[in-house]
């Protein structure tokens, strides 16, 4: 196939009236990018697979269409696309312009989808910001290889990380309006939450199997294929073990016995998981040494995938896990760990924070709790109590 017959399947509003049908704009992140989308910056957004960075594109598109952009001044390519593996970003726009007979004084919006399977995208995308009149929006499902590359672009572009649906934004995706005197059933819908997730598509249709799905392909295409693992397997019963571990501090040298593995290699591996954006790694709380030489906790990016190893076997996991979710959109957090005794989260500026679902904080822990000098002190131990992380 030709790459301008590739071009124009990516690109239907060039012949035809563009239109989105069942999609949920999430405010919160289409406010924020129609914000960046008037000055020159690159605009990066990173995440999850399939949390939704391709559709947050989509939209962007139909508000430029629809405040009068030019549908020919607007492209979108998948750069993961295989039949575009032969052919870098410049010669895609080259090609593009040519489609149009666009010159150099034509303002272009291009979008590329999961640009870092672009080789040196980097240098290409600096070519581009230099040479034309062009606003860039790429997505990346690595966080390290935005991280390592940026500089290239330092002071010129942005980067926004898309999440999965938190519990309120589940419930309005599910078209759920409770009252105040419903919050037994908001207890349960929670529940509902813990199993399906946030991620989109998911929540519309519920899939043990979509879940799985997008957990092999993260594991083959992301991290097995691109840093040339050849044990699949390894890599799927690493990250078992991790969701397995959910909310404890993880012990890389125990991991490495179990997989038969070195220490080295499993901390390697541990990184590749984490750069996909499918867990996340919490510090403890302390000095610089201890923060580096302590174990780090471990959480899951999204409560469905975790549910989809553990099964609903220890809620209070889920619970804890989702609050270090919300409190990672809003602080800088650790955890609190001394005398043998653990804090949930404390955050940057001592907001001390332990969740306890149906339960309560007691003991030793409590004694703890009670000494440290802190600006906020919460015990969260409901569904109803989560209200509480809004004003943090």
């Amino acid at each position: 196939m030709h790459m301008k017959d590739i071009l124009y399947q990516y690109n239907p509003w060039w012949e035809e009236d563009f239109a989105l049908k069942d999609i949920f704009p999430r405010e919160k992140y289409i406010n924020l990018l129609t914000e960046n989308l008037g000055n020159d910056n690159v605009l990066f957004l990173t995440g999850l697979r399939r949390v939704g960075k391709t559709t947050l594109m989509k939209i962007l598109i139909k508000k430029l269409i629809d405040a009068g952009i030019e549908s020919k001044f607007i492209l979108y390519v998948s750069v993961d696309d295989y039949l575009l593996k032969n052919k870098n970003l410049l010669e895609i726009i080259e090609e593009y312009k040519k489609i149009h007979r666009l010159t150099f004084d034509h303002k272009l919006y291009v979008f590329f989808d999961e640009i870092t399977y672009q080789k040196d995208y980097f240098h290409q995308l600096k070519t581009l910001y230099d040479k034309y009149s062009i606003k860039i929006v790429a997505t990346s499902s690595s966080s390290s290889l935005l991280k390592d590359k940026k500089a290239f672009l330092t002071g010129r572009s942005i980067t926004i990380e898309v999440k999965p649906l938190d519990f309120p934004e589940y419930m309005v995706f599910k078209d759920i309006n409770l009252k105040k005197r419903d919050s037994a059933l908001e207890e349960e819908y929670f529940k509902d939450y813990i199993r399906d997730g946030g991620l989109p598509e998911n929540v519309l249709n519920p899939n043990r199997e979509y879940l799985m799905n997008l957990v092999d392909d993260i594991i083959q295409k992301d991290i097995t294929a691109f840093h040339g693992i050849k044990n699949h397997q390894i890599m799927r019963d690493y990250f078992t073990l991790l969701m397995e571990r959910g909310g404890k501090q993880l012990s890389i040298n125990k991991i490495a016995n179990i997989l038969h593995i070195s220490p080295d290699t499993s901390r390697r591996y541990l990184y590749y998981f984490e750069e996909t954006f499918l867990i996340h790694l919490l510090p403890r709380w302390g000095k610089t040494n201890e923060k580096i030489l302590s174990s780090k906790k471990i959480y899951a990016c999204d409560l469905g995938i975790k549910y989809l190893f553990t099964g609903d076997r220890d809620l209070r996991s889920y619970f804890e896990n989702y609050i270090y979710l919300q409190l990672r959109n809003k602080k800088e957090v650790f955890y609190l760990y001394e005398d043998g005794n653990e804090i949930d989260f404390i955050t940057s500026d001592t907001i001390l924070i332990e969740a306890k679902y149906n339960a309560e904080i007691s003991g030793k822990q409590k004694a703890l709790f009670d000494r440290m000098n802190a600006k906020k002190k919460l015990v969260i131990n409901s569904v109803d109590g989560l209200k509480l992380l809004a004003g943090l």
